[in-house]
């Protein structure tokens, strides 16, 4: 299936903006402007295929329980005494047949493309799993309890229904494949030779989801040309950061040979900061591993470096888990937070919220709402100069909220909207300092909080490191424990973390 790919359409421009200037050897700064052209038109979020093979699965179960069920209405009717055996059987049905479809890979987008393709499979999951309730029900000596003229108005009407919901999913999955809805953007890590290979061995894979948007390499033309299969060398591994930001890349291939184990370990070094899935392609590998040391990309085996943290249906979860207890907490802290709001208004002018810029998820500038704390005129929102103990610039109620963490509670409201998680690495403001270092500089590494969205607690706080950060120890030993929380995310990791932040908060030492 052809895509037009914005990335080929600036190739000859790439070329020209990718020379080395013949005085100082460097790339012309023009790079960045093709780059980041380039980069916007992927601005927009994809579709996962993952999540579209989930909401399927979800999708099928639904209709085929509702099917069942609504036979049931239509032939038994609900005033029989019998009605409360159809309710279980229907869902076991509906459980069963899904089961049975995921067992036979029917839920594999590219059989999903092809539904009359694949007939024979899913007719054959589809009756397996009528068969199984039919010899269920027998062996448990019950079947005398259903409808005979039911069972089979359902498992007839079932698969007319499911047939044909198939048929429009598949069209409307070949559609979002055509206009680029439902992709995973790649980036080649590495020219050459073997980019040319591993890129035409991914477009010879039939169905696969992946659209590579550039090439970014540190070697210059005459190792490395500046066009690759089509596909233009967009600028170097540094500005490949950037240009991954932008483009919200889910995947960065390394098309190296395990033999440049230096250049392979230096690349790693600045990418695995990004929030995306890191492979190394090992196609032209001649070392082999076991099959399942392997993933793919359509037919191309993958060794995987880096996976991207809390994804598909793990963000899902974690997003509902937000929804969820960001409702309660407003709810439960509504009173305090209206008598926080009236003790500001009374001490000092000025707005009752204060507003920040920090970094967000993927390094994204977000505003982060608190109780105004400080003098208006004396507030400091770039938080260049950071609060001291008996600070000036604090006021009295400033100075209760600060210690008690009450002036926190409005990101209550910032998490419910999705800009903050609940439990995270803490927001820093964006030009945040330590000894007049910005954080990332002191810390090899401190963009990588930010491969999940921040938190109104974290790891890092109910551990003790909150309040001022007066020292580089300190904002690298924040940094050890939210990759830690990263690396080791669960819901019931979430859950440990908010049930243990208001008994960690009565230790108020550094809070001031």
């Amino acid at each position: 299936m052809s895509k037009e790919n914005p990335s080929k359409r600036y190739s000859a421009d790439a070329v020209k903006a990718f020379k080395p200037d013949p005085e100082t050897g460097e790339r012309d700064r023009a790079l960045n402007a093709i780059a980041r052209t380039v980069a916007a038109q992927y601005r927009d979020d994809s579709l996962s295929p993952t999540m579209v093979t989930g909401y399927v699965r979800l999708l099928e179960f639904a209709v085929l329980a509702l099917t069942g069920m609504g036979a049931f209405l239509y032939y038994v009717g609900y005033s029989t005494a019998l009605s409360p055996a159809y309710v279980p059987a229907t869902l076991a049905g509906a459980i069963l047949t899904v089961l049975l479809m995921e067992f036979a890979g029917a839920y594999r987008i590219a059989r999903m493309r092809r539904p009359f393709r694949e007939f024979g499979r899913t007719v054959l999951a589809y009756a397996g799993a009528f068969a199984i309730l039919a010899l269920a029900s027998f062996f448990m000596k019950n079947s005398a309890v259903y409808s005979r003229a039911w069972f089979a108005i359902w498992a007839g009407g079932g698969f007319i229904v499911l047939m044909t919901m198939r048929t429009v999913i598949s069209r409307m999955i070949i559609r979002w494949s055509r206009n680029g809805r439902m992709e995973r953007r790649a980036v080649i890590v590495g020219g050459g030779k073997g980019a040319e290979t591993l890129i035409r061995s991914i477009e010879q894979s039939p169905y696969n989801d992946i659209r590579i948007c550039g090439i970014f390499d540190d070697r210059d033309d005459s190792r490395s040309p500046p066009i690759v299969a089509g596909y233009p060398k967009l600028g170097t591994i540094d500005q490949l950061v950037e240009f991954a930001r932008i483009a919200r890349i889910d995947m960065l291939i390394v098309a190296l040979p395990l033999t440049a184990e230096k250049r392979v370990l230096t690349m790693l070094k600045k990418l695995w900061v990004l929030p995306c899935d890191i492979r190394l392609s090992a196609h032209s590998n001649q070392l082999q591993f076991r099959p399942r040391s392997y993933s793919y990309v359509g037919n191309v085996p993958m060794l995987d470096i880096f996976d991207k943290p809390i994804d598909d249906w793990d963000s899902v979860a974690k997003r509902l888990f937000d929804i969820v207890f960001s409702l309660l907490a407003i709810i439960a802290f509504s009173p305090v937070m209206v008598v926080t709001a009236i003790a500001i208004k009374l001490e000092s002018k000025g707005p009752v919220i204060f507003k920040q810029k920090r970094h967000g998820f993927n390094n994204e500038e977000i505003d982060v709402y608190k109780f105004r704390s400080m003098y208006v005129d004396k507030s400091d929102p770039t938080a260049k100069q950071a609060v001291t103990k008996n600070d000036p610039r604090v006021t009295k109620v400033g100075r209760f909220i600060r210690k008690t963490s009450i002036d926190e509670l409005p990101q209550f409201f910032n998490a419910l909207i999705g800009n903050l998680s609940l439990v995270g690495p803490r927001p820093h403001a964006v030009a945040a300092q330590s000894h007049d270092m910005l954080f990332n500089e002191v810390v090899d590494g401190y963009f990588a909080r930010h491969r999940v969205k921040p938190g109104v607690t974290g790891w890092a706080q109910i551990n003790g490191l909150r309040g001022e950060v007066d020292s580089s120890e300190k904002i690298q030993r924040r940094t050890e424990f939210d990759l830690y929380y990263i690396e080791n995310w669960s819901l019931l990791f979430d859950l440990k973390i908010l049930f243990l932040t208001p008994v960690r908060l009565l230790n108020s030492e550094n809070a001031y």
